[in-house]
């Protein structure tokens, strides 16, 4: 599976959100996405998913154009998992994740036992199995979004599409839900996910992607290009970077200078 982007420009009406985008990334990543509010993520994220269509330059999964996909082969290649959310209806787990895979489904059908299979198995992978019958509106903010890349799984698409996955989540579901993405990354899913904690760029990321005013302003493995000085262009605050030591190897992580 391989997303490659090219000098990809959107505007809303005169205000240019994207001028220029420019990247690739491939099967078996975890490419991040950082940049002050208003920098271009989500727009960038709405032209990968088709919702966006009067962009300027290209979108190729596996050397096809965007473009020509239909709505329903764009949903085979790539799914979306949003942030946390509070659902309208309190459907169980089992049936939020059963709704991922409407794809894979001919008009007109219901799901049948293929798509049960799975449903369940994506809940397994997820670990989430045991949450099937309980209703989604009754679980943790961290079981949600677990729910929700489940449900994505389910979709069968090989291209997960992450909005601040662990956006309103406590520290451990952060880490939870980010240990979880990097897992996914290294069973051969390629994951596109954007955050505002240059930290789960730096532990989890294989590749970073930094935007600032709708263009590229660096791109390349985190250790390279996350410094204090491009934490500073991205974010206005002065940061040093520390190494830890730890159980596993060493941890990179940022520390705000004092004033």
């Amino acid at each position: 599976m391989m997303l490659e982007v090219n000098n990809l420009r959107f505007a809303y009406t005169n205000h240019e959100v994207l001028a220029g985008v420019s990247f690739k990334a491939t099967a078996g990543e975890c490419l991040c996405l950082l940049g002050e509010n208003g920098a271009g993520k989500t727009t960038l994220f709405r032209c990968l998913l088709g919702l966006l269509r009067g962009f300027t330059g290209e979108i190729c999964i596996n050397g096809i154009r965007s473009q020509k996909l239909s709505i329903r082969e764009t949903a085979k290649t790539i799914a979306y998992i949003p942030q946390a959310h509070a659902p309208a209806f309190n459907y169980s787990v089992f049936d939020t994740v059963l709704m991922g895979t409407n794809p894979q489904i001919e008009s007109y059908r219901s799901p049948g036992i293929a798509e049960y299979e799975t449903a369940l198995n994506a809940l397994k992978l997820l670990k989430v199995d045991h949450l099937s019958d309980r209703g989604y509106a009754q679980i943790s903010g961290g079981e949600r979004q677990l729910v929700l890349i489940a449900r994505a799984l389910a979709q069968q698409s090989r291209v997960l599409v992450m909005d601040e996955p662990t956006a309103n989540l406590d520290y451990g579901n952060q880490i939870r839900v980010m240990r979880q993405v990097k897992l996914l990354a290294q069973q051969g899913y390629l994951v596109v996910l954007s955050t505002h904690n240059p930290e789960h760029a730096l532990t989890y990321a294989d590749n970073v992607l930094v935007l600032k005013q709708g263009k590229v302003l660096t791109h390349g493995h985190p250790a390279s290009v996350l410094t204090p000085e491009v934490i500073q262009q991205i974010y206005g605050v002065s940061v040093e970077l520390f190494t830890l030591p730890s159980a596993t190897g060493c941890i990179p992580t940022f520390c705000p200078c004092p004033k």
